[in-house]
């Protein structure tokens, strides 16, 4: 399981450590946030204790109404199952009886430094857990983004997958991760491509060398990561081996239980591959949005059937 640490926040989103900074190494595992409530008033049945704790304008509201001695018990009681860290938003004030809880049981109390509201903070904090700490792996393949499409080239070393990427650059489109795609598993139906960090921005072309594709052709040659939609291997030419059905049976291939379409191209001296794969990407767009030109095709022939028939 991945982990990040309560430090990491702290530099991700410049929070104030307003107490417990030699506890700032304490794993968090959990990919979602939580804000007490029901725990304020006595209710741990599903409290999610492993969860970063957030305290906005409602929760320091209901617990500056309470007396001492019932804001004792009630943060007590929280505090008690150990949380990795409390983050209250930034405008909150009074928070001394906090700082003196989170003191006593050694757990980092954080303040947010941007005037953002509770509402506003929780989705980037709870974005960044769940990309942070998601499931993933490596293939070997070039990542690229076309026409807005995430796209996984796979193939043999030397087919040629960069080459093809480094055309798909020139048409316009994005690289995402060249040789060593990070795939991370964002929900039950979506894996996002990125980068190692280490290749961030680099081309290798055989003959060449390695491109900086950033530096050759602006910001709009490079994407920090996509959500992989179409998966391709690009393979070697086999005479007779092309299917040329009107439409192809779909396949899949699956990555950490998320089955992703694949289809298979065959690289030849001459062949139009990233003209084809724009292809592939814009036909997989339209697929999307309800639309099959084998079906219109067929549809119209059977409409010119019936019209024979009629006369």
């Amino acid at each position: 399981m991945k982990k990040i640490t309560v430090e990491d926040l702290v530099r991700k989103f410049s929070l104030k450590v307003v107490t417990g900074e030699s506890q700032l190494q304490k794993m968090i595992t959990q990919s979602r946030v939580h804000r007490p409530g029901l725990e304020f008033v006595g209710h741990f049945d599903f409290f999610p204790m492993e969860r970063v704790q957030i305290l906005g304008k409602k929760e320091i509201t209901y617990l500056h109404k309470l007396t001492k001695e019932e804001r004792k018990i009630r943060i007590g009681n929280i505090v008690h199952y150990h949380p990795p860290c409390f983050i209250v938003t930034a405008g909150e004030e009074g928070l001394t009886y906090l700082t003196h809880h989170c003191v006593e049981q050694g757990i980092p109390l954080l303040l947010t430094s941007k005037p953002e509201t509770t509402s506003e903070f929780i989705p980037k904090l709870d974005a960044y857990l769940v990309k942070e700490l998601a499931p993933e792996m490596t293939v070997h393949g070039v990542c690229m983004n076309v026409s807005g499409i995430g796209i996984l080239l796979r193939g043999n070393s030397g087919v040629g997958k960069s080459e093809t990427a480094h055309t798909l650059i020139l048409r316009g489109h994005r690289l995402v991760s060249d040789d060593i795609v990070v795939l991370k598993k964002l929900g039950p139906h979506t894996i996002l491509g990125t980068h190692d960090e280490k290749a961030k921005e680099f081309l290798a072309l055989r003959s060449i060398g390695l491109l900086n594709v950033v530096r050759l052709y602006g910001r709009k040659a490079f994407q920090d990561e996509s959500r992989i939609v179409l998966d391709i291997h690009l393979t070697k030419w086999q005479k007779d081996d092309l299917n040329n059905e009107l439409d192809q049976e779909p396949q899949y291939i699956e990555y950490m239980g998320v089955k992703i379409p694949s289809i298979e191209i065959q690289l030849q001296p001459g062949r139009d591959v990233a003209g084809l794969i724009e292809a592939a990407a814009n036909n997989w767009y339209l697929r999307q949005q309800g639309y099959s030109a084998a079906e219109e095709f067929m549809s119209r022939i059977e409409a010119d059937i019936s019209n024979s028939d009629l006369k």
